[in-house]
């Protein structure tokens, strides 16, 4: 069950990238052109995304080796001295949770009743925020944290 729920999880990793890509090109390149449903659902289906990756990464962490079974096993202190563990129990997990509370605040915007100008550069700062966070808690292969790992 969880070599699937991983590969699960590494899928949607690049079905949130593209999504991300297209919600914040989409806005970035709209300006003053209005707010339309295309621009919602984009964000929407990444929002969904995003949560639905969530959940699968909670339940990799309450179940698998590198969460919450890490902290039973080792002290802090010496899962804070391993960079791998560390990334896995912690780095990990808040950079994510930051970045998905980025997406839903960015969505928060294009509900408002505000111009339209506004909700694209609000969830395109949002978006992007949250995108660069993502990308720096994801562990690529070419990194420490994801050496021996594929890309999917």
């Amino acid at each position: 069950m969880q070599t699937g729920l991983l590969h699960l999880h590494s899928f949607l990793r690049w079905a949130i990238v593209l999504l991300f890509l297209v919600a914040i090109f989409k806005s970035l390149g709209a300006g003053n052109k209005p707010f339309t449903k295309g621009h919602a659902t984009a964000g929407l289906l990444l929002m969904i995304c995003c949560d639905v990756n969530l959940l699968i990464g909670l339940v990799q962490w309450f179940t698998g080796t590198f969460g919450l079974k890490l902290f039973q096993q080792m002290p802090m202190g010496d899962i804070m001295k391993a960079p791998v563990y560390r990334f896995f129990a912690v780095e990990h997990l808040l950079g994510m949770l930051i970045a998905i509370a980025l997406v839903h605040v960015g969505k928060s915007f294009a509900k408002k009743n505000i111009p339209d100008a506004t909700k694209h550069r609000k969830t395109v700062l949002f978006y992007a925020i949250a995108f660069i966070i993502m990308l720096a808690s994801i562990p690529w292969p070419f990194r420490e944290v994801g050496q021996g790992r594929g890309w999917f």
